[in-house]
């Protein structure tokens, strides 16, 4: 299969894991495709662009002609446990798994890739986006290998911790590492997260009219799975004059229509805006960067 994987992919891979690695990993992708599509008898139709952050997707035509998603990601993203929790949801608010297709790939139910939330006025998407996300806060399966809250979060702080010393980030960074100390010390819940949940993971279907895709998954406290959705469209609420009061009324609403507690929602979308913000720094995106601390700077 000839193609070159897209840019989004590219950088991303390389901003997360590092650029050696991801080198390494893209220069076998197309020997990886060729493999999984011939494993699992699939024709390509094509790729998608600007397609996933960690993964390769390929829009393609299983051996009865009924269309489908390959996704390959590599094993440094971990997608033997996207595949776990596609499994124990079975379709429950979140695309369906069809099939492996050799190691890292999966083979999953065509949606309509170009229709998510997003494409929704903001009110009716966060309505749809909770009554989604609320679907895949089950038990998690026995003996299952997904992290906890706590310890994927204990990685992202200890990468934050020069951000106390920046004279622009300090006060921020500080403040979210606090918050983050008080929620692992009280988390209770254990339920099975998406850990990526926001507008643009939720796409148009044809078994349900929206269903999640792009699982992180952990297991932890549902408020911490629904901060990031609270500063969707962060560049519609920096650019508006009242953006300060609405994001702290999203928080409400959201916490309010899914039983969450407020202050531990607040407390989570501050500590994800700022890791995220902090992040975004590192790697050179300061206009991203400025973005997130600023919405982190009215919680």
């Amino acid at each position: 299969m000839g193609f070159e994987p897209p840019q989004r992919l590219i950088r991303t891979l390389g901003e997360t894991f590092g650029d050696a690695t991801a080198a390494e990993w893209l220069g076998e992708l197309p020997g990886l495709a060729d493999q999984a599509l011939g494993h699992a008898s699939l024709e390509t139709e094509r790729v998608m662009a600007p397609g996933g952050r960690s993964s390769l997707v390929v829009l393609v035509r299983r051996s009865d002609s009924t269309p489908a998603a390959l996704k390959i990601a590599p094993p440094f993203a971990r997608p033997d446990l996207e595949r776990d929790a596609l499994a124990h949801w079975n379709g429950w608010g979140a695309v369906q798994l069809l099939d492996g297709a050799g190691e890292g790939a999966l083979v999953l139910e065509r949606l309509h890739p170009e229709v998510s939330l997003r494409s929704l006025p903001e009110a009716k998407a966060l309505l749809e986006a909770a009554g989604t996300v609320r679907k895949l806060w089950v038990e998690p399966p026995a003996a299952h290998g997904f992290e906890t809250v706590a310890e994927r979060t204990a990685r992202q702080a200890a990468a934050m911790v020069p951000h106390r010393s920046g004279a622009a980030t300090a006060e921020l960074t500080t403040a979210a590492l606090a918050a983050r100390e008080e929620l692992v010390a009280g988390d209770a819940e254990t339920l099975l997260l998406h850990g990526n949940f926001r507008q643009g993971k939720v796409l148009a279907g044809d078994r349900a009219p929206w269903l999640a895709v792009g699982p992180e998954p952990l297991v932890g406290e549902r408020a911490y799975d629904l901060a990031r959705l609270v500063r969707d469209r962060v560049e519609d609420l920096v650019a508006a004059s009242s953006g300060a009061s609405a994001a702290r009324r999203r928080v409400n609403r959201l916490a309010d229509s899914l039983d969450v507690d407020r202050e531990r929602l607040r407390g989570w979308t501050l500590f994800r805006a700022v890791e995220s913000g902090t992040r975004a720094l590192t790697a050179g995106r300061r206009q991203d960067a400025e973005l997130l601390l600023e919405f982190a700077s009215w919680l």
